[in-house]
């Protein structure tokens, strides 16, 4: 069986809406779980958390939660269950191999999770 190569001619306009397409930013979508310690525990995010990527240092901010207040509202965690909750971050390069999930805050107690490995769909799921 002979395989024909087709040459195959591309308009401008649709070959720029590919490669703004290939080139738009990707958004990271985290997944968390918290859990209470005693009963009435709440909690809340800031708008200062970020993904900071591992090898370059650099920070991609907070655009959206769903589940949790911000500050300085707070949302009560079930008892014996886990608040869930959606942070969606500012994409990440492709270069970036690992980020650290941090709320940088004036005050104890921010959120941490440390050296997640990325993944092909940039879906994650940590519990805090």
């Amino acid at each position: 069986m002979v395989e024909e190569i087709l040459n195959v001619e591309i308009c401008k306009e649709l070959r720029n809406e590919i490669l703004l397409a290939r080139n738009e930013e990707q958004q990271v979508i985290v997944h968390c779980s918290i859990y209470a310690m005693d009963f009435g525990d709440a909690a809340r995010i800031w708008k200062s958390t970020y993904l900071i990527n591992k090898q370059s240092g650099k920070k991609y901010k907070l655009l959206f939660a769903e589940g949790i207040s911000f500050a300085p509202q707070w949302t009560l965690i079930p008892f014996k269950k886990p608040l869930e909750f959606t942070l969606i971050f500012k994409g990440l390069p492709k270069s970036c191999t690992s980020f650290d999930l941090v709320e940088i805050i004036p005050e104890e107690g921010g959120f941490e999770v440390l050296n997640v490995p990325r993944n092909a769909s940039d879906v994650y799921y940590v519990t805090i």
